[in-house]
């Protein structure tokens, strides 16, 4: 729990988006928007992630699903989506919040966010992480 604790106050304090701590060290954070932070830290980290403890500003479906493939043990979200509470405990990751919302929205809030529409439906976490690195890279190609 004091990992979790320590990547929660650093998200706070640093005004971060994301912060990832194990064994009372931290492997990983970035003030990025969207799920492009969690990205860079499983391909950065690879297996380095499992047993960490991540904290996290917006958790939906899509972040919860990267967070069970990189074998996480605990999430920490300011905002946490229903169905990223709903996937967390189907994937037995512990987790805490501050404020609950139905779903997350894009940034214009007019819609579902694109990798929570992505990701509907998913339940295996690869195969989540296999489609979101793809819609990612396919985005950074084609200048998007």
């Amino acid at each position: 729990m004091l990992d979790l604790t320590l990547a929660k106050l650093r998200l706070k304090e640093k005004n971060l988006t994301l912060s990832i701590v194990k064994e009372s060290k931290v492997l990983y954070e970035t003030r990025s928007h969207g799920i492009i932070g969690l990205l860079q830290a499983i391909e950065k980290l690879g297996k380095e992630l499992i047993d960490s403890s991540v904290a996290d500003k917006i958790v939906g479906r899509a972040a919860a699903l990267l967070c069970a493939y990189s074998g996480v043990a605990s999430v920490f979200a300011v905002t946490i989506s229903e169905e990223g509470r709903r996937t967390l405990e189907d994937n037995h990751v512990f987790y805490q919040f501050e404020n609950w919302v139905p779903n997350i929205l894009n940034y214009k809030r007019t819609d579902l966010c694109p990798f929570e529409k992505l990701t509907a439906g998913l339940a295996n976490p690869k195969e989540a992480y296999e489609k979101i690195k793809s819609f990612v890279g396919s985005a950074r190609t084609s200048g998007g």
